[in-house]
Formats: C-alpha cells, sequence, structure tokens
C-alpha cells in the first residue's frame, strides 16, 4: 500500500509540468509571429507557379481577402503599409489574407532568361482560380492596384460567383489609344525603366517635390535583382486589352474605386465610374493622396474599407474611429436619367459620429 500510494505521490508531482507550459507558450508565440509574417507558398496553376503569401487562418467561414500588386511593385512594397497599419488590424483579425505576386515579381525572385514568354494580363487572371482551389477558399473580396486591379477585374468578369466585393485603386479599364502608344515608345527611349515605373505610380507633383516614398522606391527597383521580369510584367500590362465594361456588362458584386485626386489614373478611374452600376458602387477620391493611397493615406483608406466590409454584412458591429469623429467628409452622389438629369448632396460628419455609412452608388471625396 506504501508503495503504491508513493507511486501516485510521485505522479501528483507532475515536475515537467513547467516546462510543458513554457513549451506552450513559445509554440504559441512562434505560430502567432507566423501569421504576422505570412505563410509563403509556391502555387502551381495551369500558367506556371504564383508566389502567394498568406496571413491569418483558413478556416475562416468568411471570404478572403485577396490582393493583387500594381507594376513595378511586389505584395509587400504594395500593401504591408496598409495592412499593417493599427487600425487595419480589426479588419484584418476578421479575414484571412492572401496576397499574390504576379510571376516572378516577388522579391528576391529569379530572373527570367532572355527570350521567356511572359503571360499575358489575361492568363495572370486565369490563374487565380488555383490559388482559390489550394487555400480551399470559395470567395474572396478582392484589394487590387494598378495592373493588379486590371487583373482582378478580369478575373471577377470571368468568375463573378467567386468575387464578394471589389475594391480597385487607380484601375485602367481601357487599352492604350494610339496616342498613349507613342508617348510609351517616345519614354521607352528617353527614360529608363525605374523612371517609366516611377511616372506609373506616383503623380507629378510627388515627382517633382522627390518625396522620401519616390526616393524609396526609386532605389528599390533601380536595385532588383529581377528587374528583367519587373520590365516583362509592365510591358504585358501596357499591352492590355479594353475590358470591354459598360453598364449592361458590368461586375456583379459591389465595387469601390479608389483614386487620389493628382494620381496619374484619375481620369480614367472617373470613366471607369461612368460605366458601372451606381447602386453597387462607390468612388473615392482622395486628396493628398498621390499616385498611391494606401501607402500615403492608410488611415483614410482603412476607414473607407470598413465602410464597405460593413455593406457587404460583414464586421456590423465595428466602430469607425476616424473619419466618423472631429472630420468632416464631403460626400456626393450623383445620378443620371436619360443622360440629362443630375443631382448631388453634401453630408457632414460631425464629432459626434453614428451616421450610417453611405449607400453604395455615392462617391466620396475625402479632403480631411
Amino acid at each position: 500500500m506504501t508503495t503504491e500510494m508513493q507511486e501516485i505521490a510521485i505522479t501528483e508531482d507532475k515536475p515537467l509540468l513547467t516546462g510543458q507550459a513554457d513549451s506552450t507558450k513559445e509554440a504559441e508565440l512562434a505560430a502567432r509571429i507566423l501569421l504576422d509574417q505570412g505563410q509563403e507558398h509556391r502555387v502551381e496553376t495551369p500558367h506556371g507557379v504564383l508566389h502567394v503569401t498568406i496571413h491569418g487562418s483558413r478556416t475562416s467561414r468568411r471570404p478572403a481577402i485577396l490582393t493583387f500588386h500594381d507594376a513595378g511593385l511586389e505584395s509587400k512594397s504594395c500593401f504591408s503599409t496598409l495592412f499593417k497599419f493599427e487600425e487595419m488590424q480589426e479588419i484584418v483579425k476578421n479575414f484571412t489574407l492572401i496576397h499574390i505576386d504576379g510571376p516572378g515579381q516577388e522579391e528576391g525572385a529569379a530572373a527570367y532568361p532572355a527570350g521567356y514568354q511572359y503571360p499575358t494580363m489575361e492568363t495572370i487572371a486565369e490563374m487565380i482560380p488555383a490559388v482559390l482551389t489550394f487555400f480551399n477558399f470559395r470567395t474572396v473580396i478582392g484589394v487590387g492596384v494598378g495592373a493588379g486591379a486590371y487583373i482582378l477585374s478580369k478575373f471577377t468578369l470571368a468568375n463573378p460567383e467567386s468575387v464578394e466585393g471589389l475594391v480597385l485603386i487607380n484601375i485602367d479599364t481601357n487599352a492604350r489609344g494610339w496616342m498613349d502608344w507613342a508617348a510609351q515608345k517616345l519614354s521607352s527611349v528617353t527614360s529608363s525603366l525605374t523612371e517609366q515605373l516611377l511616372s506609373h505610380l506616383f503623380s507629378q507633383e510627388e515627382l517633382s517635390s522627390n518625396t522620401e516614398l519616390v526616393q524609396t522606391h526609386r532605389d528599390r527597383i533601380y536595385k532588383a535583382s529581377n528587374q528583367i521580369n519587373i520590365e516583362l510584367f509592365w510591358k504585358n500590362y501596357l499591352n492590355r486589352r479594353d475590358l470591354n465594361i459598360e453598364r449592361n456588362s458590368t461586375f456583379k458584386c459591389p465595387v469601390m474605386l479608389v483614386v487620389g485626386d493628382q494620381a496619374p489614373y484619375e481620369d480614367a478611374a472617373v470613366e471607369c465610374n461612368s460605366k458601372l452600376d451606381p447602386t453597387t458602387t462607390s468612388f473615392l477620391k482622395m486628396a493628398d493622396a498621390g499616385g498611391l493611397p494606401q501607402l500615403t493615406q492608410p488611415a483614410k483608406l482603412t476607414e473607407a474599407f470598413k465602410y464597405f466590409i460593413q455593406g457587404m454584412g460583414y464586421m456590423a458591429s465595428s466602430c469607425m474611429t476616424r473619419l466618423s469623429r472631429s472630420r468632416t467628409t464631403s460626400l456626393s452622389s450623383s445620378y443620371s436619367m436619360d443622360g440629362s438629369r443630375s443631382r448631388s448632396r453634401t453630408l457632414s460628419q460631425g464629432s459626434q459620429g453614428g451616421q450610417m455609412p453611405p449607400s453604395p452608388s455615392q462617391t466620396m471625396e475625402v479632403s480631411c
């Protein structure tokens, strides 16, 4: 009996519990760090391999937020500032993030050999369904910038059932005209690839001021080891086809268009807005945002993104923490009837907050 009692006493002492607890904490910390840094994958598609980074759990029943970067950028340089922004974390913790890099565009990618046949924008869009299948997501909310906005638009038009919402920053749905083609030909002779991309990414004011952000990206592109890949992606974007979007042939999901009021693609975004269904489209023109509002104005874009997600029925209890307090937002909505009537109204949001989010058909010009 004494021996049995001694054995029980030894078992109850559990001398390894402290170490086990430490190991559990270390594992949890490692998991949190891994989720923050993202898990990198190489996803095989029918048209080649894509580098994809995923943040968060894959078990969410909500759609994933799927991003695609612009020419001259990759997922980190295009989206890290926005998705690591403090007030964006409320969204990040509720959704899985999937960042897609265009073929060979990821940081440190090996350069393609001379004569490599780079996929067209249309072909890259056809690679996205394989990414959703790989991560077992049925639907996504797309966030694209420039070339990435074009690619996600193409994907959405071909796979409307896979996209619940679309945020398009600096979208240009048109193929280049002869004047644009001639101007680009001249630019390719007189300007380096780096300067061509900077003119695509930034406003003339930003380039003239040579802001710190411009200098950072000039240095990054110039020193990129995969510069030939970047050039191939850029040239194929310049050779894009017209998306042929019209009111009766457009996106089936809610869309938010975003552009800076001095951005190179401001006119193109305005034109795109005129072609979309006004009952499901929001147009956000941001003051003092330059060419890359997701980098220069992450607070404003985060707040607008929250409104957009709430309009889709997600995060209904989320608090609007910036634009709705002690700021004034000018909201104007317009419509046309038989091409001859229009109306507009403004709504001032004071320090009390509590206003309802703008309806999908409104145009928001944020000047705070």
